[in-house]
């Protein structure tokens, strides 16, 4: 029944953050990076709110060192990883940053062979080894064959995204914090950061279906999918649960093709890495949870 549970959470997190790259997409065409991740903290804000002061669990004893361990773990995770991304969709191809910043499976794996005792630790580097060649193709390939056609901030963005994310995924399991209580301070500080942001640029603010559809972002792929993956690594760690997650690229991927974004074949073999790597990572991460 938990591992039921498990993959009908990440299912959810995967099926929204799978149209997170293709609405920020079509919002930044029009808006500052700074309108948009107003709206999308300000949507997830209201979302673990909601959630929070509707929920009937009792909140056990938090030390104030395991506070502020959820604290940092919150605000790295939330914030980091998608005030990073966001920059780096605005840097570059969108469907290329969408590649990078999904690179935190393979982080994650990294992780594994360095800091515990993976059943196949060759294995596991070599898919990890494959999917960081196939990200150096997909930014070689991107667009006219040549290296960073978007700019160079862009880049680091999208690494930096995915760090954030391989340590909100490696970490949130561990924490007695229920995810509410984790992300709503996080978002809180995300609306604060991002309106001051916004007011300096002083543009002016989307109404009507722009929007509703920077709401949904925030609602939707940052605050329901950041729910849902939480409380689906709280329930079975990361072994099956990682194989479903693996699967955003993919999807985010082929909704980005539909929308009219394009990769040269050089790209595309990069592509084919990065997405075949995350899912062997995950399949094996799979098996050594099974063997165990």
């Amino acid at each position: 029944m938990v591992a039921k549970s498990a993959l009908v959470f990440a299912a959810g997190a995967v099926a929204l953050w799978s149209t997170n790259a293709l609405v920020g997409k079509s919002l930044l065409a029009t808006h500052p990076v700074s309108q948009v991740q107003f709206l999308q903290f300000a949507g997830a804000a209201l979302v673990f709110a909601l959630i929070r002061f509707t929920s009937r669990e009792g909140a056990p004893p938090v030390a104030p060192s395991g506070a502020f361990a959820a604290f940092v773990v919150g605000l790295i995770g939330l914030v980091g990883t998608m005030v990073l991304q966001y920059i780096a969709f605005a840097s570059m191809p969108v469907i290329e940053a969408n590649l990078v910043a999904y690179t935190w499976p393979l982080m994650v794996a990294a992780a594994v062979i360095a800091f515990e005792n993976p059943r196949r630790p060759a294995l596991l580097g070599l898919a990890a080894a494959l999917g960081f060649v196939g990200v150096s193709l997909v930014i070689s390939g991107g667009r006219d064959r040549t290296w960073f056609q978007g700019d160079l901030v862009g880049y680091f963005a999208a690494f930096g995204s995915a760090l954030c994310m391989a340590f909100y995924s490696v970490t949130v399991g561990r924490l007695g914090t229920s995810p509410e209580r984790l992300l709503l301070p996080s978002s809180l500080i995300g609306v604060a950061l991002t309106l001051l942001w916004s007011a300096r640029e002083g543009v002016a603010w989307p109404t009507g279906v722009d929007l509703a559809l920077g709401l949904y972002l925030g609602a939707g792929p940052m605050g329901l999918g950041y729910y849902f993956w939480s409380r689906a690594l709280k329930l079975e760690g990361s072994g099956k649960v990682a194989v479903v997650a693996y699967l955003t690229p993919i999807a985010s991927t082929l909704l980005l093709t539909l929308s009219g974004e394009r990769l040269t074949t050089t790209a595309i073999a990069g592509a084919v890495l990065v997405i075949g790597s995350c899912i062997a990572v995950g399949l094996e991460r799979s098996e050594a949870q099974d063997y165990v």
